[in-house]
């Protein structure tokens, strides 16, 4: 049964995802190796989202880490079906600290019958196109397992480049690179802190070849302006390159904000009721990052609840024809609302 629930979640998430980006473009899904265990190390931008795309994107069930705050009660079922452990920190108590071992523990154990694991190697997520500096967890993880195993585990960097934090319809690039065998590291001679850093070292770069924009320099703020719909549009190396050398073109600003302000709001008056739900909702959180990872959760919910309301309310009151039109057309604006929401901010 948690089998068969893990596999519909992965499908819905991939299609609401595929209606919440306006564009996906995936690369290097063939370096994934066929044999072994593979850690996945993506970096972590975008809150509950970035497991959850990784996870509908990769051909095998994976085993994520993730925060101990959303574990039990009524939703433990549901985290034990979508193959989720927790991840214990400073702040979840000292005690409870302790319970990360076994947890690794069990991680080692998966990696050693060639499963994936999927682990968040920054410290903490966050709302910045560079990468932040790395834990020694995901390599002291990877470099026990091997020591324990006669398969070969790997760790694969992953670089998740959103076009826009916060707007929907923007551009994702997931992007992953190439896979590090974690044996040519515990066959070397050397104490086992400093093969670990050099582990996290390789990491490191890995997953900054994997970003638009994986250095916080002193242009980092100028560059950053230089990711937009305009340019995301183009491949993962051209809008690398051209962020670097700052070649890439500036955003044209096109209307004024109260046109802007005038011009989405009429475009949200058929959704108008799931759209303010979903501004109440975001109101509860004060971490931005989390804005994506609930637009679309929750309007994969509410907006389907929404036009199946307006269908049915629809074709009581005009018959089925009508209430057709009158569903697509909510869709339509909904969809015509994101590219312009996306286009003016």
């Amino acid at each position: 049964m948690k089998k068969l629930f893990y596999y519909f979640i992965k499908y819905i998430i991939k299609l609401s995802s595929l209606c919440y980006f306006r564009r996906i473009r995936i690369y290097g899904l063939k370096k994934i190796p066929k044999e072994g265990g593979v850690l996945f190390s993506p970096n972590h931008q975008g809150a509950f989202l970035d497991p959850l795309l990784v996870g509908c994107n990769i051909p095998r069930p994976v085993t994520s880490l993730t925060r101990s705050d959303v574990f039990g009660g009524p939703f433990q079922w549901f985290m034990d079906a979508l193959k989720m452990l927790p991840v214990y920190r400073i702040r979840n108590g000292y005690t409870n600290l302790k319970k990360n071992e076994a947890i690794f523990d069990r991680c080692k154990k998966i990696l050693s019958r060639n499963e994936w694991v999927m682990m968040f190697s920054e410290a903490s997520h966050h709302d910045e196109y560079f990468l932040q500096p790395l834990s020694k967890g995901s390599s002291r993880l990877v470099f026990e397992a091997q020591e324990n195993s006669d398969n070969p585990v790997y760790i694969l960097p992953i670089g998740i480049n959103y076009g826009h934090h916060r707007n929907p319809f923007c551009d994702l690039h997931l992007v992953f690179g190439d896979p590090i065998l974690i044996k040519n590291f515990t066959e070397k001679n050397g104490d086992k802190p400093e093969l670990i850093n050099k582990i996290r070292e390789s990491l490191r770069l890995g997953m900054k070849k994997c970003l638009w924009l994986p250095d916080n320099d002193e242009s980092y703020g100028d560059r950053k302006k230089l990711i937009h719909e305009g340019n995301t549009i183009m491949p993962f190396e051209e809008i690398k390159k051209g962020i670097k050398e700052q070649s890439l073109a500036p955003k044209n600003i096109l209307m004024k904000r109260n046109w802007k302000k005038i011009v989405i709001g009429l475009f949200s008056i058929p959704n108008l009721l799931p759209l303010l739900i979903i501004k109440k909702v975001l109101g509860l959180f004060n971490d931005i990052v989390f804005y994506s990872s609930i637009k679309m959760s929750a309007g994969m919910v509410l907006f389907t609840l929404w036009w199946v309301i307006t269908f049915a309310a629809s074709n009581i009151i005009w018959g089925s024809k009508v209430a057709l039109l009158i569903t697509i057309g909510c869709i339509f604006f909904l969809y015509f609302r994101q590219i312009l929401s996306n286009k003016f901010n």
